[in-house]
């Protein structure tokens, strides 16, 4: 049961992170890379920190991998952030099918 679980933990993890990873390539501006980013890798490292979790038990590794989830989870997507916000304060080309398209990328810019 312990390996059924670590291998679903470890599968689902990696599947989200390569997801992310594909959408780093795929998507057309810095914002929509940002999006993909924040939510597929925050939970595929979170997945990642529960195999490991599974694996190596409570008591030899419990309140730090607790720990790194709670600094992934804060950190990732507050990143991610900082970096949309600096790509719209820098007038970054946005994807001309954006909802905005009063950006100076879009058509009506």
């Amino acid at each position: 049961m312990k390996d059924l679980l670590l291998s679903l933990l470890v599968l689902s993890g990696t599947t989200l992170i390569v997801i992310a990873a594909i959408g780093v390539i795929r998507l057309p501006d810095v914002l929509c890379r940002s999006h993909a980013v924040a939510k597929a890798v925050t939970l595929g490292i979170l997945l990642l920190l529960g195999a490991v979790w599974v694996e190596l038990g409570t008591e030899a590794a419990g309140l730090k991998v607790a720990l790194a989830m709670v600094f992934q989870f804060a950190t990732i997507p507050v990143g991610s952030h900082l970096v949309a916000r600096l790509a719209r304060e820098k007038n970054l080309p946005r994807w001309r099918g954006g909802p905005d398209n009063t950006s100076p990328g879009g058509p009506a810019g």
